[in-house]
C-alpha cells in the first residue's frame, strides 16, 4: 500500500523505477534480516543514498527502513523465543542483532513484556494452528513508548 500522496495518480516510468528499487530493498531486508545489515547496506540494494532512500521509502511504506527491519527481526524472535532450545542471546544474535540490551528493549517496547516474560508464558494455543495462521496472529505491531501495555502482559 502507497501513503504518499504523490503516488496518488498516474505513475510516470521514473517513479515506476523508484518504486521497483525500493521493493528491491524492502524484500533484501525481509530476506537478510540475521545479518548485520543497516540502512547503508540496504540503500545500496536501492541504488540510493541513505538519507533520500530512508525519506522515500518511509513515504512508499509508512514506516523507515530501520523500522522495518527491527519488525521483521522481532518477528522472527517471538517464534524462536516459542522454541526452548535456544537462550534469549542467542535469539538475539541468530536475527542480527548485535546487542543484546538493544535487542531486549526493543522487543519489550514492541511486544509489551521482556523476551524472557514472552518466553515464560504458555503458547500451547498456537500449537493447533497452521503456521501461516500463527505467524500472522503473533506479527508484532509497534506500539509508541508512550502507551502502556494491555493488562494481561503486565504483572
Amino acid at each position: 500500500m502507497l501513503l504518499d500522496p504523490h503516488y496518488a495518480g498516474p505513475v510516470t516510468p521514473a517513479e515506476l523505477s523508484e518504486l521497483a528499487h525500493l521493493r528491491r530493498a524492502r524484500d533484501f531486508m525481509d530476506r537478510e534480516f540475521a545479518r548485520p545489515i543497516g540502512v547503508p547496506d540496504v540503500a545500496r540494494v536501492a541504488l540510493m543514498s541513505p538519507a533520500h532512500f530512508t525519506r522515500r521509502f518511509r513515504a512508499a511504506y509508512g514506516e523507515t527502513p530501520h523500522a522495518h527491519l527491527m519488525m521483521r527481526r522481532i518477528e522472527r524472535a517471538k517464534s524462536l523465543l516459542r522454541q526452548p532450545d535456544l537462550t534469549v542471546t542467542e535469539v538475539c544474535l541468530a536475527v542480527g542483532c548485535t546487542s543484546l540490551g538493544s535487542f531486549s528493549a526493543r522487543f519489550t517496547q514492541v511486544v509489551g513484556e521482556t523476551p524472557t516474560a514472552y518466553r515464560a508464558r504458555d503458547h500451547g494455543d498456537l500449537d493447533a494452528l497452521p503456521t501461516c495462521v500463527a505467524k500472522y496472529g503473533t506479527r508484532p505491531v509497534y506500539r509508541a513508548v508512550s502507551e502502556k501495555p494491555p493488562a494481561s502482559a503486565r504483572s
